[in-house]
């Protein structure tokens, strides 16, 4: 028999060699083609009586990323179709459907011929989850090797053995650790951790698995043995007690139980490790079937593995653009931002020309490059050679006629539109003239901007999010005058430094920052009313935020908060602030000197390390405070969520966003708004448009105009419609470019 996905040749010990490449893709992934090849083999092996065992490996620089997108989103689509006519059919099919993977693993675990992974690069999701049923694992010693069960983080949860089989090779507290974390092992930890058995040079990696066999590699998984004992002890057992309720009780204060895949992870472990393998499996299997269901894992799963996706790979790059190949990006201004972007395009191996108004200026730009490798080589992520070559990459410079030959350059200059007009007038007098010219501006629209460049056209803003080497998203803004290249560029760019780029129009705050500010106003507005600040911060966590508005004012810097409100009622009049907002920005900066940390003290008081931040008494002292008894928590929670969501639906009614997808990935990726509901439109989403417009208008009534909900959700709501159905972004023959 021939395969499409799989090679399979026997050797003369009887060794049967299974080699895994998925023609047309640069990954091997689980399809339902892939599973049913991999089954003949399994079967193959199991029955021909001249094959003693076999070796699973990738014929790509890849082993596997898991399963592909298509068979999830497959079992959820049929699973929707289905529910309506029967929940109960719907529901049996869903179980079926999630035990495919399960049955074939257990199936090769249990074939009586001894199976080894050979595992030569990154080993995600369901391939590990294959990896850890084969009866011996080796993998290569090679920084591209990274394993991981990465599941927990769109949603779901590893549903084909790895919930099970990982707590019956390492000790259970590793097992949570690393399953209700997504956590990536390097071949070390995992060998330390009892789930690989060799580490072999590369060139060796197959001989070294073939070993394995040839030396009498039992074909029987140790919890398949008579005796087997959980590493680390049973549930019930002095080390059990101490592990579970404080588990229990670390997972609700991470997750606030926002998360419904994460706590079914421990329900698996935990049931499953009390009975024998076959029926834990079971138990994984229903908990899976379960999760499946939930409102997070379909929003999880959609704007954080199929929207990502998509968007990683230029979902919104114009068509017929041939793709650019940078050779010299020029970066102008060596401050932090302009700093830490020429630190990612060196490390994406292009390149760059870091200028600034003097030499010294410059070199203390790279200086920034050579403390963030050094910090990387300390810490063993980096290799001392990959920081020599990085380094080499950065020119600093105060002499614009370097810039030439450049086919991008990203300005980060001082936030002045005079110091903006003189960067891009020097530096387009150099450029050749089908160089692309971005600048990184935080507030001056794009459109304004391009009035200083002799070929608007060419002009396009790239926003960057501070501190650049960790914030994953960027903003494309496309001015009037913006061309196809210059977005395509752009897009190429982002992609190159291996960041999610997403499109957005030109208007004041673009999209990320409108959200941004509403959420620290909502915040501003709650300490005005006298709530408690502890109830503030606290109430955004439970709600899902990673940070509270107002630490997250403090990283941005309320004094830059007071200049936005001043600039704002420069240009829109004085109505645009809330007078008493303004009123508490300015007590703060110039009636306190509260800047926030970059002077160690704003809402949170900075004490020197190792101490941690703390609110500041004194905010209790600034308005009569609620009892706390008397405040809706629940509500606080909501008005933190929902003045960010209509923020965003008004960016989609105002055309500034085009595209669901961007809002939803952006949202999360720029200021982590709640993952577990899928970004900001897919929380309105998730609520209905209806049932959010009615939650809109209460809080209006109690809290003022900014929860008036926009006429777009007014009309969407009358029509029983989502985002993605009225902005369809695979909408046929539509394309979806903005301006």
């Amino acid at each position: 028999m021939s395969y499409t996905n799989f090679a399979l040749d026997t050797d003369a010990d009887g060794i049967a060699l299974v080699t895994w490449d998925m023609p047309g893709r640069s990954m091997n992934v689980f399809t339902e083609e892939a599973m049913r090849e991999l089954n003949a083999i399994v079967d193959k092996v199991a029955g021909d009586a001249a094959i003693k065992g076999a070796v699973i490996t990738s014929g790509k620089d890849t082993f596997s990323g898991g399963a592909d997108i298509s068979l999830l989103q497959k079992m959820l689509t049929t699973f929707a179709a289905e529910k309506g006519k029967d929940a109960e059919k719907a529901t049996k099919a869903l179980f079926d459907n999630a035990g495919m993977m399960t049955g074939l693993f257990r199936k090769l675990e249990t074939c009586g011929k001894p199976w080894v992974s050979a595992i030569n690069g990154t080993c995600m999701g369901g391939a590990f989850e294959l990896s850890l049923a084969c009866h011996g694992r080796v993998a290569a010693d090679s920084d591209k090797v990274k394993m991981a069960l990465p599941e927990v983080k769109i949603g779901i949860f590893p549903g084909a053995g790895g919930t099970q089989r990982v707590p019956r090779l390492t000790d259970q507290q590793q097992a949570l650790q690393m399953l209700t974390s997504g956590q990536t092992l390097s071949p070390q930890k995992a060998k330390s951790m009892g789930l690989i058995h060799e580490i072999a040079e590369p060139t060796r990696l197959v001989e070294t698995a073939k070993a394995m066999i040839r030396n009498g590699l039992k074909p029987v998984a140790p919890w398949d043995e008579k005796g087997f004992k959980l590493p680390g002890g049973q549930i019930y057992s002095p080390a059990g007690f101490n592990l579970w309720p404080p588990a229990i009780a670390i997972l609700r204060r991470e997750t606030y139980g926002n998360y419904p895949a994460a706590a079914a992870i421990l329900k698996c472990v935990y049931e499953g490790l009390l009975v024998p393998f076959d029926t834990a499996l079971r138990i994984e299997q229903r908990y899976f079937t379960e999760i499946m269901q939930t409102r997070e894992a379909a929003a999880m799963i959609r704007s954080l593995f199929v929207s990502l996706q998509e968007l990683n790979k230029g979902a919104r790059r114009p068509a017929g653009v041939p793709e650019t190949k940078f050779k010299k990006i020029g970066i102008l201004g060596a401050g932090f931002m302009g700093a830490g972007i020429a630190y990612v395009t060196a490390k994406a191996g292009i390149p760059v020309v870091l200028l600034d108004r003097d030499l010294e200026s410059a070199a203390k730009g790279k200086a920034h490059s050579d403390s963030l490798v050094s910090d990387q080589v300390k810490k063993g992520r980096a290799k001392p050679e990959d920081k020599d070559k990085l380094l080499s990459l950065i020119t600093p410079t105060a002499d614009y006629a370097d810039l030439a030959g450049c086919d991008l350059v990203v300005e980060a200059v001082f936030e002045d539109s005079g110091v903006k007009k003189s960067a891009t007038e020097q530096a387009e007098a150099v450029l050749k003239p089908s160089a692309i010219f971005a600048s990184n501006t935080s507030t001056i629209p794009i459109s304004s901007l391009a009035k200083n460049s002799a070929r608007p056209k060419n002009f396009i803003g790239i926003h960057f999010f501070s501190p650049v080497d960790k914030m994953m998203l960027v903003e494309i803004i496309l001015g009037k005058k913006t061309g196809d290249k210059a977005l395509a560029t752009a897009i190429d760019f982002v992609r190159a430094i291996k960041k999610t780029p997403i499109v957005v129009n030109d208007t004041r705050g673009f999209y990320v920052n409108r959200c941004v500010l509403r959420y620290m106003s909502e915040a501003y507005k709650m300490l005005i009313e006298g709530v408690p600040a502890p109830m503030i911060e606290n109430a955004a966590k439970a709600a899902g935020m990673p940070v509270g508005p107002l630490a997250l004012t403090d990283e941005t810097a309320i004094d830059l908060a007071q200049k936005i409100m001043k600039q704002t009622i420069r240009d829109l009049g004085d109505k645009a602030v809330d007078p008493k907002q303004m009123a508490l920005i300015n007590t703060m900066v110039d009636d306190h000197g509260r800047f926030g940390r970059k002077n160690g003290k704003g809402f949170y008081d900075y004490p020197a390390k190792p101490a941690k931040k703390k609110l500041w008494p004194g905010l209790k002292e600034l308005y009569p405070q609620l009892a706390p008894e008397k405040v809706d928590y629940e509500e606080l929670q909501q008005r933190l969520l929902v003045t960010i969501a209509l923020e965003a639906a008004r960016v989609m009614e105002e055309g500034i966003v085009t595209d669901p997808r961007e809002a939803d990935v952006g949202s999360i990726l720029a200021f982590g708004f709640a993952p577990y509901t899928g970004g900001a439109l897919s929380y309105i989403d998730g609520i209905g448009a209806k049932a959010f417009v009615k939650i809109a208008r209460n809080l209006q009534k109690k809290y003022g105009a900014e929860f008036k909900a926009p006429k777009l959700l007014l009309d969407m709501a009358e029509k029983g419609e989502s985002f993605y159905q009225r902005f369809d972004p695979y909408a046929k023959g539509e394309t979806r470019k903005a301006a």
